[in-house]
């Protein structure tokens, strides 16, 4: 018998997984999809595991698959763009234990530097591509991912978005599912994709998506509703759960497959129906296809291709009616801010000073493109920095580069940095590289990672020296420095700047809230020694506020002492005491 709870998306992915006997699961982390990874862990029927990034993590799963278990891969939807390179591939070879991919993407930006549409990616690699509604649908929908992959013997993509995995719905918990192990047989044709095994392994996965795309009416992911005949939508995932709220009494096709479309099931719909809309967020997949197909549908000329959709929108577009309760340009900013004692923001104060400009890279250290620190002029993608300061070092010579650095985090950089390290040592560079180490990887919750010393699953493990590995690949100057070391950190940086090697600066701090910090330190401010000049707050503290008097205040409950303001007062306005 089931018993139900309350659970997030992503706690019911990591529960369906569970269930449907996955054994091996690898991940990287990546906001909204981060959890999974770490509710599978608490399983310890199944293994999991921090990849150094996402094309390792789907490679990982592709072994597990082959040697004949079921296997999961996790990351968010930029993260697919790092892993295409076996995921294209995989699609050919097929499977042999069954093997689900989960992409979180995030419409809306919450946490992410582009919108993207990973049902697009789904057609592309002709991989077929689940997208629940619920959480209760996330736990049902991936045990029948694994169905579909072994049965038509492909990889398959369960696509989740920002508000599934962070909203919360009941679940109904069933008890695991202990699948029997596939026998491993080699199989040159079908797994070592050389071009002569290729080209027969394309016209299979050409044939299998034809048969997927007949069989995908009968799916029981798929859900018709007939109610009212004049107003009918074609909807799935979230936006389904606006389309109810919306217009409750309308008819409704809830797909719960996307890649291939039923087509069946669509036309007999839309027959039943007098005026269909497709509603969905980001591009318009369901409704370009159906079009195709010379049936007439509205879509994208009412609805927009950007940002998450609401209830309200949908009533704004179809009836003009705007029910909003307050509206966003009415909300009081909330500029996004680095944390009280940020090993961050020491480093950044200091590249103000010196008017240095930095190539950012994807963490919490991109806000300091922002006021008052200003010191990130780019952020394209994870582990970038480094090679955008290569370009331009390449580009427009040494000299450019005299004011410029390259910043990225311990995390990031063993994703994608080091490649990028390599290149530079490689190519002749000479720049200057700033590894912000923090011990985490920060933005996405503090997960370890492989130079923490600790496992996905809490276990000790050898962690990975950044210094050494730096000096390993030919680094020839590379040197460790207290991020709160204001003075010492200031000479290295002008030193590595203005010399004519390769550099790399491990700027070394723990995050100021990772579990188990102890502050025993607090900063306060003197009122009478305060000379109102305002150099405490170009560091952009939060713990810190100006007074009416032009006198400043620090807040006790969110200084933690790292002691950044009273290295810049220099009037003895601020001291450090015991808590």
């Amino acid at each position: 018998m089931s018993k139900k709870k309350i659970m997030l998306g992503n706690q019911a992915i990591a529960r369906g997984a569970y269930e449907a006997g996955v054994k091996v699961s690898s991940a990287y982390p990546g906001t909204p999809s981060t959890e999974i990874s770490e509710f599978l862990a608490k399983y310890d029927e199944v293994y999991t595991e921090w990849a150094p990034n996402e094309k390792v993590a789907l490679e990982v799963a592709i072994g597990a698959s082959f040697s004949g278990v079921r296997s999961l891969a996790c990351m968010k939807h930029v993260g697919l763009n790092v892993a295409s390179d076996p995921l294209y591939t995989f699609a050919y070879t097929g499977v042999n234990g069954g093997s689900v991919i989960v992409v979180a993407d995030d419409p809306g930006l919450a946490s992410s530097q582009n919108e993207q549409d990973t049902r697009m990616i789904a057609r592309s690699a002709h991989i077929p591509l689940l997208e629940p509604s619920d959480s209760e649908e996330a736990r049902v929908f991936i045990k029948f991912a694994y169905e579909l992959s072994e049965k038509y013997d492909t990889p398959v993509i369960l696509r989740t978005t920002t508000k599934l995995s962070h909203s919360q719905s009941v679940v109904n918990i069933e008890e695991r599912e202990e699948v029997t192990d596939k026998v491993y047989e080699r199989n040159i044709k079908k797994y070592v994709m050389m071009p002569g095994s290729a080209i027969g392994r394309h016209v299979a996965v050409e044939e299998r998506e034809n048969v997927l795309q007949r069989d995908a009416s009968e799916f029981p992911v798929n859900k018709v509703e007939i109610k009212d005949r004049k107003l009918g939508f074609i909807t799935s995932g979230i936006p389904y759960q606006y389309v109810k709220e919306a217009c409750p009494d309308a008819s409704v096709l809830k797909l719960g497959i996307i890649n291939p479309l039923p087509r069946k099931l669509i036309k007999d719909f839309v027959k039943e129906v007098e005026c269909v809309y497709v509603i969905e967020e980001l591009e318009p997949v369901i409704e370009e296809q159906i079009k195709s197909w010379g049936i007439e549908v509205k879509g994208k000329e009412l609805f927009t291709k950007q940002g998450e959709y609401s209830a309200n929108l949908l009533k704004k577009a179809i009836y003009g009616k705007d029910d909003a309760i307050f509206s966003a340009d009415k909300v009081p900013a909330r500029p996004p801010i680095l944390c009280s004692g940020c090993p961050h923001r020491s480093v950044f104060s200091v590249l103000n000073k010196l008017k240095i400009h930095a190539a950012g890279d994807i963490g919490c250290y991109t806000l300091g493109a922002v006021a008052p620190l200003s010191v990130i002029d780019t952020t394209v993608c994870m582990g970038a920095s480094i090679s955008v300061l290569h370009g331009m070092e390449k580009a427009k010579g040494k000299d450019f580069i005299k004011d410029w650095v390259a910043v990225i985090g311990d995390s990031t950089f063993l994703h994608t940095g080091v490649n990028s390290l390599i290149n530079m040592v490689y190519n002749k560079a000479s720049g200057t590289v700033i590894i912000l180490d923090n011990r985490t990887t920060g933005m996405t919750g503090h997960q370890d990672h492989a130079a923490t010393g600790k496992t996905l699953k809490g276990e000790e493990t050898y962690a990975v020296n950044l210094e050494t590995l730096c000096r390993a690949i030919g680094v020839p100057n590379v040197c460790t420095v207290n991020a709160f070391d204001v003075d010492t950190l200031e000479k290295t940086i002008k030193d590595c700047v203005n010399g004519s090697v390769l550099s790399v600066i491990i700027a070394k701090a723990p995050c100021a809230l990772l579990k188990g910090q102890k502050f025993p330190y607090k900063c306060v401010s003197d009122a009478e020694k305060c000379k109102k000049c305002g150099m405490c707050l170009k560091i952009g503290c939060p713990a810190i506020t100006r007074n009416v008097d032009g006198t400043v205040t620090i807040n006790d409950t969110m200084c933690n002492g790292c002691g950044l303001c009273m290295s810049k007062c220099k009037f003895g306005a601020i001291s450090k005491v015991e808590r």
